[in-house]
């Protein structure tokens, strides 16, 4: 099916017809809103009379004589200086959703015309290391950014960049080998038995480490074997990644996250890469030796006593840093992957960091006008107190642990509101609840800005919450249910009531939002679309009765708006990585 010209688009077509003809020079955007005035208002005549020398409100008197009402515009009218508020014709906005109703999942949204290739660095754990709330931005954030792009046809390719290589690694290793057995194979322990044993060989080979002299020269020489390529010294760094990947992947699981194998790629990935990143660095003059290490400097970037702040990419003893790895990542994902844009879903914190990389990547020709790099750095979760989210004995909260407390806060909503479910219906439903709760929490906060995480708000029933969300899509099933044999139809010979048509004109305004969403790297702007998605419905629900309503064509057309909104309400959602339960 062909996609579907969205409303605004109609009448945007009609005013831009409307300017050329009153001012046939001029090629000029009617700047058309939503507004409580009418459906839609103009407000680009001022600027245009402005730059022709002319009355504003002539003008617009002059623009509305040239709209042809009827099919689509129902009024127009002057207000004001030079504003114009149209109305749309109710037939038009009921065949628009019908058409939108025929087009299945994609609701008759157009794809890209010109797709491109992101690469998305995002959900980067460490090996070894637990999962903690730190870690829970970046994978939410970086697979609602892949729903969204995915959906307006730009492919994407996910990268996680695991910390899998560096000195900590010589340690382990080292004890491993003089403590053999330590770590059962990775395919006989599940993701919790997997990150205890490598707790517990982290803690002992410390313990050694910290109080044996000997013992930490062995590891620091293993630090060079595994750097070298030693075999042994391989398969046992590999033994620790493998074991590290079984808990990773039963966290995201957890978290209702698809992770691809093949897109865990870690720092060990660029090692071999980056004696040539730097040589080439050198070669054409973007980094220069410095006190023995190579850095690139930027006149504009600065620290104490206005000295220059270097980015280093290979330190004064040879060995390479962070700034190597991202620059040979970049390599790799620009010719390699193709990538036409490469987005860093990652700590605000670091935004120094990569406004250096890209810099240094852009000198040295690897970003091009052909390929932008974007860092999408965001805030902190912080606890109830306003300060980052910490346990009470002040360390930092396990992701699992939180992900767990959500989902038992949800069951107690769940089974609070369960009717005929089972046990077992009741912790799939608060599985889904919860998990949608943290991530419907951190995504509806725009990236960049910090936010509370208080479960007792994320589980609610009221405000703005995917519960809420997820309870209007719920409370579309049961109606949808009952009305039995009496299916969904449009019927646009019928006149529609006020909340009938604010619900109508912001179900057409979805792909228009999903796209402007995901071309400003901004799910909450999405969260936001689905949160008064579900108020409009609310609204229509309390005002329109449906089954109950005073005719046959009118139940009929009442759950054709029920339909699509529930079906607006999952597609939306599911780019955001949350579920909608049939039954709450």
């Amino acid at each position: 099916m062909a996609p579907v010209t969205s409303l605004s688009d109609a009448v945007n077509q009609q005013l831009t017809s409307a300017i050329s003809a009153s001012l046939p020079e001029t090629s000029a955007d009617p700047l058309l809103r939503r507004s409580d005035r009418a459906d839609f208002q103009a407000n680009g005549i001022l600027a245009l009379a402005k730059k022709a020398k002319a009355n504003p409100r002539d003008l617009a008197t002059q623009v509305v004589s040239r709209i042809t009402t009827g099919d689509v515009i129902k009024d127009v009218e002057v207000s004001g200086p030079g504003f114009l508020n149209i109305t749309l014709t109710d037939k038009a906005i009921t065949e628009n959703l019908a058409a939108r109703y025929e087009d299945g999942d994609r609701l008759g949204v157009p794809l890209k015309d010109e797709p491109g290739t992101t690469v998305i660095d995002y959900a980067q754990p460490n090996v070894a290391k637990e999962m903690h709330v730190g870690h829970l931005r970046s994978a939410v954030i970086g697979d609602a950014l892949r729903g969204m792009l995915d959906f307006t046809g730009e492919k994407t390719i996910g990268r996680h960049h695991i910390g899998d290589w560096g000195t900590q690694f010589g340690m382990l290793i080292q004890y491993l080998i003089e403590n053999p057995g330590e770590l059962a194979p990775p395919d006989e322990v599940d993701g919790e038995q997997a990150m205890s044993n490598l707790n517990r060989v982290y803690k002992a080979s410390r313990v050694v480490f910290d109080s044996d002299e000997e013992f930490k020269e062995r590891a620091r020489k293993r630090v060079v074997a595994l750097q070298s390529g030693d075999k042994e010294t391989l398969e046992l760094w590999q033994q620790f990644v493998d074991e590290s990947k079984v808990y990773f992947y039963s966290v995201f699981e957890k978290l209702d996250m698809e992770i691809r194998d093949d897109e865990i790629v870690g720092e060990s990935a660029y090692n071999e890469g980056m004696p040539e990143t730097a040589r080439l660095l050198e070669e054409m003059g973007v980094a220069v030796r410095s006190e023995g290490a190579l850095v690139v400097f930027f006149d504009e970037i600065r620290g104490k006593d206005d000295q220059p702040v270097p980015l280093i990419v290979q330190k004064a003893d040879g060995g390479f840093g962070y700034a190597a790895s991202d620059l040979t990542a970049i390599r790799n994902r620009v010719t390699d992957l193709h990538a036409t844009t490469l987005l860093y879903v990652v700590d605000v914190r670091q935004s120094l960091h990569f406004k250096m990389v890209f810099e240094a990547a852009r000198r040295a020709g690897w970003l091009s006008d052909g390929v932008t790099a974007h860092n999408m750095g965001y805030g902190t979760v912080l606890g109830a107190d306003g300060k980052p989210f910490k346990t009470r004995e002040g360390e930092t909260v396990k992701l699992e642990d939180l992900l767990d407390e959500a989902v038992q806060r949800a069951a107690e909503v769940v089974r609070e509101k369960a009717q005929d479910l089972t046990e077992d219906e009741i912790q799939e439903r608060a599985a889904q609840v919860g998990i949608g709760a943290v991530k419907y929490a951190d995504l509806s906060t725009s990236p960049n800005r910090d936010y509370k995480f208080d479960l007792d708000q994320m589980v609610s029933l009221n405000g703005d919450t995917s519960v809420y969300l997820q309870y209007a899509y719920a409370r579309i099933q049961s109606i949808l249910r009952k009305a039995g044999e009496v299916r969904p139809a449009a019927r646009p010979e019928l006149e529609l009531a006020d909340a009938e048509r604010a619900l109508g004109l912001h179900l057409d305004a979805f792909g228009s939002t999903v796209f402007e969403a995901a071309a400003e790297y901004a799910p909450h702007k999405l969260a936001a679309y689905l949160y008064q998605l579900a108020s409009l419905y609310t609204s229509f629900y309390d005002k329109c009765p449906v089954l109950k309503a005073d005719t046959p064509a009118q139940v009929e057309n009442r759950l054709f708006l029920c339909d699509l909104t529930a079906r607006t309400l999952h597609q939306g959602m599911a780019l955001l990585g949350i579920r909608t339960p049939e039954r709450l």
